[in-house]
């Protein structure tokens, strides 16, 4: 191989370890795409350096919406900028013998590859498990596919939303009346299969930090939905009861629509009103009913209304449940979310506001747990805010050290200084289209 060198060399070129985060030390190759992404994102964000590789001209990713500012440009998805922070990136064509041989001497001081091609696309090109494991037997490979390695479906292809459909989420998502909603900001599936994906790469890391012996990962998107039927699955199993599409409503198994969300003076809040032998609940219901009596809106049926017995949830009609709601709906039409939440600390009631977008970033909350980072981004001349990790270490504290890549913003840094190739010859890989 013309880039061939020992993989003691390599690695000692190429280490960058970001010696105070808990993956400093390692060593990720990115090779999704789409909602996929958020997996090496999650290892970056834990400090691993994650190389982001995309074929010469741009990562099909860079087309996806929206855009800083509304100008459409592969180097201004606002999706790209979300879910490649914290990575470096290369350009480099894994179909050319060129870029093969590239690749396989970048995977020689790789610690994890995280790849959502369709199944055997890798191993037709001789960059499968089998040989990278055989070039750098410690390696993860965690590979994301619609159904899995595996299995009559194993090479289908997929979408958000068969991969939805197919996990039997889609059955029980939107209104009664209507056909099932498909959730299609954001690609949710290919999100679910990447946090699963950082999820498995690291328990396979961990087995490798006791044997030395790294493994191959495989992260199945339709299976990843299909752990959030849990609910409807034990549905089925106790009451032997099929959940149906309620909307807004959380339905008992005996079938009845009960509210989960009230409309508001200014939007929406989350309340339920609970009864039977949950003491605890049942308490926060009457805790309600004592402050609309305070403010004279609460029917006398209502305040001497027995909670225990005559709203059990085993026992519940439909019929009860609108009588006993309706107070409820109209006393929340007049009061404010800030006024409902207020309330609600003050008197131990169970209810929180459905917040908008624009609520959450100006969450007081958020913004005392330092959750959101500024991040320069100097070719846009600004800082941009980002979400931060959603976890804290004492010891080892996160935090977003780069931007986004730029389409080949790293080639020299990575081909030059760390794998040795000369600038003579990274022109005419460049002219080949390797790189």
């Amino acid at each position: 191989m013309r880039y061939a060198m020992s993989t003691e060399e390599v690695v000692a070129m190429t280490r960058q370890p970001e010696l105070d985060m808990p993956l400093g030390p390692y060593r990720v190759l990115d090779l999704t795409q789409g909602g996929c992404l958020i997996g090496p994102r999650i290892l970056g964000d834990l400090g691993a350096d994650v190389i982001k590789i995309e074929r010469p001209g741009g990562d099909p990713s860079r087309s996806l919406g929206p855009f800083y500012r509304d100008t459409i440009d592969p180097q201004k998805s606002l999706f790209w900028f979300a879910y490649c922070a914290n990575k470096r990136g290369i350009t480099l064509d894994i179909e050319t013998a060129d870029g093969k041989e590239l690749f396989m001497a970048l995977a020689k001081a790789a610690d994890f590859v995280v790849e959502s091609f369709p199944v055997g696309y890798l191993a037709d090109l001789g960059l499968g498990y089998d040989a990278l494991s055989r070039t750098n037997p410690r390696i993860v490979m965690t590979s994301i596919t619609p159904f899995g390695q595996e299995g009559p479906k194993s090479r289908y292809k997929g979408c958000d939303l068969t991969e939805w459909a197919t996990a039997g989420c889609l059955y029980t998502m939107g209104a009664p009346d209507h056909a099932p909603t498909w959730i299609t900001f954001g690609a949710q599936s290919s999100l679910h299969a990447g946090a699963e994906a950082a999820a498995g790469s690291l328990i396979a890391h961990w087995h490798r930090e006791q044997t030395g012996e790294g493994q191959h990962v495989d992260v199945s998107a339709q299976k990843s939905l299909a752990w959030l039927n849990q609910a409807t699955i034990q549905m089925w199993e106790v009451n032997r009861y099929i959940y149906h599409r309620a909307g807004a409503m959380w339905v008992t198994g005996h079938g009845v629509a009960r509210r989960q969300c009230y409309a508001c003076k200014d939007g929406f809040v989350a309340f339920t009103v609970f009864g039977g032998g949950l003491v605890n609940l049942v308490m926060a219901t009457r805790a309600m009913v004592a402050w609309m009596a305070e403010e004279g809106v609460a029917p006398d049926w209502l305040k001497t209304f027995n909670w225990v017995d005559g709203f059990d949830t085993s026992r519940l009609t439909q019929e009860t449940v609108d009588r006993v709601e309706a107070p409820f709906a109209h006393f929340f039409m007049d009061r404010t979310k800030a006024e409902l939440w207020e309330q609600s600390l003050k008197r131990g009631i169970v209810l929180a506001p459905v917040n908008t977008l624009g609520d959450v970033a100006a969450d007081p909350h958020l913004q005392a747990r330092r959750f959101w980072e500024q991040v320069p981004h100097p070719e846009l001349g600004e800082e941009l805010t980002y979400c931060g990790a959603f976890y804290k270490f004492s010891e080892t504290p996160l935090r977003i050290r780069r931007r986004a890549p730029l389409i080949g913003e790293h080639n020299q840094e990575i081909y030059e200084r760390e794998l040795g190739i000369s600038r003579e010859k990274l022109v005419l890989l460049k002219q080949a289209g390797a790189i």
